[in-house]
């Protein structure tokens, strides 16, 4: 039997009050008692049927609000896709990658409802920080292989940025999950305060258990304020002053005669303006220029203007894999050379690849105006510059952080993201500079951001961001930034944390058995 449509309403509340935490709307205070009332209506169910369906909702109501901007692809009509079609394609893809962020929620309430009725616990405290432990080692641990899929946005850390740097700078420790752990035991010493409160006779052990949340929080953020003052200036090594162009070509025309003439006409005249300026090395965002890279370097203005001015780029491009072309960044030196390529390796399902395209290919036409297949890069590629090895990113790259982390550990100095962010709503772009502000404070290194329409910017190890950028304007732009070689306990060790959290909760889970055994 379903849950009451009462329970249902509360969980969706719960939900949506976690989808405010993120932007737009930027309450990321929410999020640290949002996820509350979720966790105790899954405590007070018997039904695992019961249990999933809150779950779904409360995922509904998270990812659905959070990641409402995907509809923003519509309409497609400048593709030559009908108006109706268009709205089907958006809805859709709204629908299932709200499903399929919602799933990381149902799995985990599902695996920790089964885990903790095995459980006997001898006493109340006990049982909280087993019931504790297990949810957030799960959530983490689900959390962690969602990452590893190709469709990949809604980590529950992402709520806290840009506005919470204090509590960001756990990322140093051991990445995205120390504040994916830090954010459930909050919630979850606090809903299991609220369970017991008329459990307990005594006042005392009452005011303990409200005690144990809000000292959590305290001394969570504390820790996270020790990190935010260590100051940046200590490791920063040799400057590097980035020249960063926002070509601001609408989606709507960028792939066609009257964008390509834009794009050539904006990135030249704003290369030439950065050059002037003095500026070490000029950023442009992804596929800035939409053309094959020989036709770039064999044919075009701005590559006359860099042999002209003789400031290395770093140049958004098409670069060719046999009969596929792939979503590149170049780097050009002052002499007209092709220094290196990084090739985007993590494309966005149905955007730039159809998932089992060998089953439904010709079931579904791919949204692209280009004839050929766009092809992934190597998971290996090292981004190698005239400044220095550097950690680089194409757009939806932001997400998912162990593709920063294998670039930090193999010697990335400093961090380069090009995106496009023309297809979407402004919450795309806020949302999109609050994962890089997260990659540079985990890494602990500089950032610079240049997008198509906004939001570039420059981000400092702290997660300061230095300067942005309007959105949905031409704009040029120079600052600098400094290269980094020390590594943060994450870029040494990695994710260490979840594997503890797992490998801690097996053996509670094997000690309390073993007591209630005997």
């Amino acid at each position: 039997m379903l849950p009451k449509t009462k329970l249902i309403l509360r969980s969706l509340l719960s939900g949506i009050l976690m989808g405010l935490a993120p932007a737009p709307f930027n309450a990321w205070y929410l999020a640290w008692f949002a996820l509350t009332p979720l966790w105790i209506l899954i405590r007070q169910q018997k039904s695992l049927r019961q249990i999933a369906v809150l779950a779904l909702v409360w995922g509904i109501g998270y990812d659905g609000l959070a990641l409402f901007w995907i509809t923003g692809v519509h309409p497609l009509t400048w593709m030559g896709v009908p108006w109706l079609a268009s709205l089907a394609i958006a809805i859709f893809c709204w629908v299932f990658i709200t499903l399929w962020g919602a799933g990381v929620v149902v799995c985990w309430a599902v695996l920790w409802s089964l885990i903790i009725r095995k459980l006997k616990p001898e006493s109340t405290s006990f049982r909280i920080l087993l019931t504790v432990l297990i949810a957030i080692a799960l959530w983490c641990g689900l959390e962690t292989v969602w990452s590893y899929t190709p469709l990949w946005w809604p980590a529950i850390a992402y709520t806290q940025s840009p506005h919470n740097l204090v509590i960001l700078q756990l990322g140093k420790l051991s990445g995205v999950n120390t504040v994916a752990a830090v954010i459930i035991l909050v919630n979850g010493l606090l809903a299991e305060a609220i369970l017991a409160w008329y459990q307990q006779p005594r006042f005392q052990d009452k005011i303990l258990l409200l005690a144990a949340p809000l000292s959590t929080l305290i001394i969570s953020h504390l820790l996270g304020f020790y990190l935010y003052q260590i100051p940046v200036a200590k490791n920063n090594l040799a400057p590097l002053k980035v020249g960063i162009i926002q070509g601001n070509i609408p989606n709507e025309i960028k792939l066609f005669s009257e964008g390509w003439r834009q794009a050539i006409a904006g990135y030249t005249s704003g290369y030439q303006r950065l050059a002037r300026q003095g500026v070490d090395v000029v950023l442009t965002p992804e596929t800035a220029l939409p053309f094959y890279w020989e036709d770039v370097i064999n044919d075009s203005s701005f590559y006359q203007a860099v042999i002209t001015e003789q400031v290395p780029a770093w140049v958004g491009a098409n670069g060719r894999d046999g009969n596929s072309y792939t979503n590149s960044i170049f780097t050009l030196t002052g002499d007209g050379k092709t220094f290196s390529r990084y090739d985007k390796y993590k494309l966005v399902p149905l955007g730039e690849y159809i998932p089992f395209e060998s089953v439904v290919g010709k079931l579904i036409d791919r949204l692209s105006p280009l004839n050929a297949h766009l092809a992934a890069g190597k998971p290996n590629q090292i981004f190698k510059t005239p400044f220095g090895q550097a950690i680089i990113a194409i757009c939806y790259e932001s997400a998912f952080p162990q593709h920063f982390l294998r670039q930090a550990q193999a010697g990335g100095e400093f961090i380069l993201t090009a995106s496009n962010n023309a297809h979407y709503s402004q919450t795309m772009p806020s949302q999109h500079h609050a994962h890089d502000v997260m990659r540079a404070i985990e890494s602990d290194r500089w950032a610079a951001r240049a997008t198509n329409t906004g939001y570039s910017a420059i981000v400092d190890p702290h997660g300061h961001t230095l300067w942005i950028s309007a959105i949905e304007q031409y704009a040029i732009h120079a600052d600098t930034i400094y290269r980094r070689q020390n590594k943060t306990l994450y870029v040494r060790w990695g994710d260490w944390l979840t594997p503890t959290l797992i490998l801690l909760s097996g053996l509670a889970i094997w000690w309390n058995q073993g007591r209630s055994s005997n």
